[in-house]
């Protein structure tokens, strides 16, 4: 009876992890702004201030963010940010994250971004968030109209 018992917790640490989204509210994300840091000959750097939002009444925490960008349905870069950030319980917290692009990849938005001008965007990926239940991996996809800020 005791040998039953054991192999039944062992089996549900297991499984565990795996059921982690059936115990919390997964978080939103939501770009707020994009921030154009730094031109230069042949490159353009960007920060992405992205909120997520924590529905629970628990904290998170997003220990990877993954992100391909798209400006003006032409893919622009990726990045992926390895920060450990916490998202209070209730809450919402924005994280910056960077992007690096080759100009030549930017075609119409280059123009646009010069002129001030509003970009159509789509922001897509994973992101990793920690509980202290286990990992889970949520992706996300975002698009929209913004003025980039310079």
């Amino acid at each position: 009876m005791k040998r039953i018992k054991i192999i039944f917790l062992f089996g549900l640490l297991f499984l565990l992890p795996s059921c982690v989204s059936w115990f919390y509210e997964k978080p939103s994300f939501a770009l707020k702004e994009v921030v154009v840091k730094r031109i230069s000959f042949g490159e353009i750097n960007f920060l992405f201030g992205v909120e997520v939002h924590n529905p629970n009444r628990f904290d998170l925490k997003l220990r990877e963010f993954e992100y391909k960008v798209y400006m003006e349905d032409q893919e622009v870069g990726n990045g992926r940010l390895e920060k450990e950030v916490l998202i209070p319980e209730s809450s919402s917290t924005l994280v910056q994250v960077p992007l690096q692009s080759d100009l030549r990849k930017m075609g119409i938005s280059l123009g646009l971004i010069l002129a001030g001008k509003n970009l159509r965007y789509k922001i897509e990926g994973a992101a990793v968030i920690k509980t202290r239940l286990g990992t889970s991996t949520i992706p996300f996809s975002r698009t929209g109209e913004i003025n980039l800020k310079r």
